[in-house]
Parts: C-alpha cells; structure tokens; sequence
C-alpha cells in the first residue's frame, strides 16, 4: 500500500513563548499535524503538556494534533480531553493494557488511536491490540527529553515493524518515526515503510534556519523518497 507521507512537527521544540506565532507560521506551510509530547515523570523521567494544554491548542488551532502520551496512566489523561476528528491519541505498548475500550471511544470522536514502541521493544509489543490501532509510533530515542541522540541501527525497525503489520494483514496501519529524524533519514526510513515524521531538532528546528526553510526541504525529502 502506497502511504501519503505526513509531517508532524514537535511543539515540545518550538520557541515556547511564541508558540502562536509559530503555529501561524507551520499551518502557512502546510503541515499535517502538531505533535503534542505529554510526560508524566513516571512513565518516563521528564514533566511536560497536559490535558489543558491539549485544550488550549485546540482552541487555538485547526490542525490536528498528534498527541504522544509518555505516562502510566493514559485513561485518565483520555478522561480529560475531548478529541476532534483528524486528532491522534498515541499510548506505549509496553504498558499491559487492553486497549480497545480505550480505541472505541477515540474511534467514536473520529480521532485515531496509535501505539507506540520504545527502542528496546520489539515490534510485537502492538500484537495484543492490533485490531484497534490507526499508526504505530517507533521511538527512535530513548523518549523523555527533546534533542536525544538516535539509537544506532534503529531504523532498520522500521522495515521490521512494515513486515509485522502486513504480515499480520495491517497493511493499513501507518509507521509514524519519533526521535532525532532529520531530513535525510525521514527519506531512508520512507523507504522503509515510515509514512509519518516527527519533526523536531533535527528536521525542524535547526539552528541557524528559519521553519520557511526547513520545512519545505523537510516535505522534498520525505516526497521523494522510496
């Protein structure tokens, strides 16, 4: 199956304090989705968004978000929430959790339901709850803080987890990368199978480029690949 290929910029990256006007700039440039980090110190060791941050971006925008939950207890983060259609609720498959009420009431929002998968998880983590899920995150970093350095040989797994998927007759499932993913390797691992690209440090905001430059560089990339 031949996938769109999707941008999903990292707010957790973005200039904090003028976050608005940078939300103006990325929806000018198209951009498919806003992805929202939420970390509860628990799950993971860093404290990041919330459920009112989610609300307030919703207010102050018409692009999806794509929301990562890094935290023991996504329930109660989806309790808190209202979802718009075209939105993401992602949750870690190493949490032993059935979640297929979890998906219905996501599903019945016309939002998506994602897992994800950390480094050193294998990709039949998602097994258990293959039915329910819309994408499948691969963590490309240790997850918890912005900046981190790629796991070597990670993205092999992305051609792994294509294989599991399709084998498994989930061909309509998507592989969003998470993780230290410039440009260059959002092209590889589109060639691997990869459709959705977490934009942070190092496709997104570099140093010294304005988002006018590194986005459509970013978009060429991932456009052409495969």
């Amino acid at each position: 199956m031949k996938y769109t290929p999707k941008i999903s910029v990292s707010v957790m990256c973005s200039d904090l304090l003028n976050l608005g006007e940078d939300i103006r700039t990325l929806e000018r440039l198209g951009v498919d989705w806003l992805h929202v980090d939420v970390m509860d110190a628990h799950f993971v060791p860093n404290l990041t968004f919330g459920p009112d941050f989610i609300k307030a971006m919703q207010k102050a925008t018409p692009l999806p978000l794509d929301c990562h939950f890094m935290v023991t207890d996504p329930e109660l983060m989806l309790s808190k929430l209202s979802l718009r259609p075209g939105d993401i609720f992602t949750a870690h498959s190493e949490l032993p959790i059935d979640y297929s009420y979890m998906a219905a009431k996501i599903h019945a929002d016309g939002a998506l339901f994602g897992l994800a998968v950390n480094p050193e998880s294998p990709v039949d983590f998602v097994g258990r709850n293959l039915d329910c899920i819309d994408t499948v995150t691969l963590m490309l970093v240790h997850p918890g803080f912005a900046g981190a350095k790629m796991v070597d040989g990670i993205m092999e797994k992305v051609g792994q987890m294509r294989s599991y998927l399709d084998s498994h007759g989930r061909d309509d499932i998507e592989i969003s990368v998470d993780g230290s993913v410039s440009a260059e390797r959002a092209a590889y691992m589109a060639g691997l199978g990869a459709s959705i690209f977490v934009g942070g440090t190092a496709g997104i905001y570099r140093k010294g480029l304005s988002l006018d430059e590194t986005i459509p560089a970013f978009r060429q990339a991932i456009c052409h690949a495969g």
